[in-house]
């Protein structure tokens, strides 16, 4: 596995920032980006001040608080240099976390697994676009006996834990 430090952690990773609050950036900060994101780097990991999180150049980093977070709010975030996973690799080290009450999916790092099943970045992402399309489309569910939530349950299951397509998936049901 990659170690990430100050001089590597921005090229093709993803990584879960944590909120932190009060956290006064030196006048000194280690770096300052073209669109004023602050970075701070310590031994144990670096920490970002920046008004937009998710897609950052060629990196995905999320940003995970208590609260709801919008672009063009300042926010600063965490991350220990074990955090950062490579997104240009064949490693598997995601997994695809789905709400059914939220009718919602994303991505995490395998320190999320809880023994679920994981996958490479470019997996991730295509199973993940799947699975969002099923849960956001009620019209795919009509052809089923099983109610909307059951059949969409069953069918996103199968999927996350098999190798099959979304069609030998959905006519196993039928």
């Amino acid at each position: 596995m990659k170690t990430y430090n100050h001089t590597n952690f921005f090229k093709h990773t993803y990584c879960e920032f944590h909120v932190v609050e009060n956290f006064e950036f030196p006048t000194d900060s280690h770096f300052k980006s073209n669109s004023n994101s602050l970075y701070f780097y310590t031994k144990e990991g670096v920490f970002r001040k920046s008004n937009h999180w998710g897609r950052v150049a060629n990196s995905h980093w999320k940003i995970i608080g208590n609260q709801q977070t919008k672009n063009q709010q300042n926010i600063t975030g965490f991350a220990s240099w074990d955090a950062f996973f490579p997104t240009n690799s064949s490693e598997k080290n995601f997994v695809i976390v789905v709400d059914f009450e939220q009718n919602s999916a994303s991505l995490a790092s395998k320190k999320n697994s809880n023994n679920a099943p994981l996958f490479s970045f470019l997996e991730a992402q295509q199973k993940l676009k799947k699975i969002r399309e099923l849960l956001q489309n009620d019209a795919w569910t009509n052809y089923f006996s099983q109610d909307t939530k059951e059949i969409k349950q069953l069918v996103i299951d199968e999927f996350l834990n098999t190798s099959k397509s979304l069609q030998q998936i959905k006519q196993t049901f039928i």
